[in-house]
């Protein structure tokens, strides 16, 4: 007999017939009437070539052939309600998984050493690969589990993918401590004529505020184009440039580098910043566990106002 002969229900009518020797109370317990657990008993013993139960003075008895099924049956039931009702476990404290997180060098600047420390604590023995990736292939290595989470704004993942707010970047202007600049204050005439560092970075919310002020018509003297932040803090702490920085960024760089920062002369919109993960996931205990870390680290990890300094809001 091949499966797709049986009804998968009849195992079930099977299994609670020889546990309790009655059609009334197995009926009861799976919640038929009695007429139908007698039918499901007829069709069962049709199908198997056996009696299966047989009524005696102390009850319906299995027959031998019952009996050596009933065993092996139960185990399958058993594994099978198993599976069906697995609760996935995560547990941070044993696990030496790996996850891999897509996110910009200023997100691993800003957001990775308060993770890393919350790590340190509640996971000791789990480890962090972090990654850039275009939006086009990141949505593949979301959805294949090769990147469990993304972070940065990243408004060409949409279908299959959830994301969540962290918060919004405001943007500041940012230059080494005595700069002429350096006075609480700068004009959009000062801003347009000093020499400014640029950061190209493709495919992030950064590239928001250059095409900003593109639109805005303001010109700025770009004497230096790079293509990540890490760099920037050492630059501009040994150059008169100018560069204009998400604000995460500012907070993380003042003190290390020696800076100094003034407000920008024009409004521009904040930047969001989003956690990124695959519908595919999103029940997953350890992805579940990683978001909620990240988003509870990064609340912790809010830059705080130095002191007798004004820090630009994030």
């Amino acid at each position: 007999m091949e499966l797709q002969d049986l009804d998968l229900n009849l195992l079930l009518v099977f299994a609670e017939l020889v546990r309790e020797k009655s059609v009334s109370k197995a009926a009861l317990n799976l919640g038929m009437s009695q007429p139908g657990m007698s039918n499901a008993l007829n069709r069962l013993r049709t199908l198997l070539g056996d009696d299966l139960l047989l009524r005696t003075g102390r009850g319906m008895q299995p027959t031998p052939y019952a009996e050596r099924l009933a065993g092996p049956l139960n185990e399958a039931l058993r594994l099978i309600h198993g599976v069906v009702n697995m609760e996935m476990d995560f547990d941070p404290a044993t696990s030496d998984r790996s996850f891999t997180i897509a996110m910009t060098d200023i997100g691993e600047i800003d957001f990775l050493p308060n993770l890393m420390r919350g790590l340190e604590r509640i996971a000791p023995q789990v480890s962090l690969s972090t990654v850039r990736k275009a939006a086009s292939n990141l949505k593949d290595d979301l959805e294949t589990g090769a990147v469990d989470l993304a972070v940065g704004w990243l408004p060409d993942l949409n279908a299959g993918i959830f994301q969540r707010r962290l918060t919004s970047s405001q943007y500041a202007c940012v230059f080494r401590k005595d700069h002429a600049l350096d006075k609480g204050v700068v004009t959009l005439e000062e801003f347009s004529a000093a020499d400014h560092l640029v950061v190209v970075a493709a495919s992030t919310g950064h590239m928001m505020v250059d095409h900003d002020l593109e639109r805005m018509g303001i010109r700025r003297n770009i004497k230096l184009r790079i293509p990540h932040f890490a760099a920037v803090g050492h630059i501009l702490s040994e150059t008169e440039l100018i560069a204009t920085l998400p604000g995460r960024l500012v907070n993380r760089s003042l003190v290390p580098f020696n800076l100094a920062w003034a407000p920008v002369p024009v409004r521009l919109e904040p930047i969001p910043l989003n956690v990124f993960w695959s519908a595919k996931y999103h029940r997953d205990p350890a992805n579940q566990w990683l978001r909620s870390v990240m988003f509870d680290t990064f609340r912790e990890g809010e830059p705080k106002a130095l002191p007798g300094t004004t820090v630009p809001t994030p």
